[in-house]
């Protein structure tokens, strides 16, 4: 899916998340172990763990996650599979309907427009509607996992 950045604004629900103790930050490195086992405990797809490691490595570190109570809730990274895509993304399912998933979005395509980005990319969403929904995300035609920059994946051989 395709999303314009360069002439949105999107609305956070910053405030909002606050008053319900939720806070959406910039991941540290030194948060590393916990980040990757909450990943790992939380989402079946294992390919996501080795994606946010490399997205803690970037610099900037292109990995936001959302905190209550000092436990992570959720997570979004960007910059990962290629430059300028948006994902992996998830929310603890006890946590989800509450518009974590949605700011996690928003301040993450936020992020890659303040880095330069005209376009962002999610690839291989099962959530169309939610991104058409949420930030007007277009579908790009043909552009199935093996036709995309996942081609490259031994799964795909």
């Amino acid at each position: 899916m395709l999303v314009k950045l360069y002439d949105k604004e999107f609305t956070s629900k910053k405030e909002f998340l606050a008053t319900k103790g939720i806070t959406i930050k910039r991941a540290s490195i030194v948060d590393k172990k916990e980040i990757l086992q909450f990943v790992e405990e939380n989402f079946e797809a294992k390919c996501w763990v080795d994606e946010t490691e490399y997205a803690l490595f970037n610099n900037p570190i292109s990995c936001l996650i959302a905190v209550k109570n000092k436990e992570i809730i959720g997570f979004a990274c960007y910059d990962v599979a290629a430059k300028g895509f948006f994902g992996p993304t998830g929310v603890k399912e006890n946590h989800r309907g509450q518009g974590i998933g949605e700011e996690l979005l928003i301040r993450t395509l936020n992020s890659l427009k303040e880095a330069g980005y005209a376009y962002a990319i999610i690839g291989w969403s099962g959530a169309n509607a939610f991104y058409e929904k949420t930030v007007n995300a277009i579908v790009i035609e043909d552009s199935e996992p093996n036709k995309s920059v996942f081609r490259n994946l031994i799964s795909h051989e």
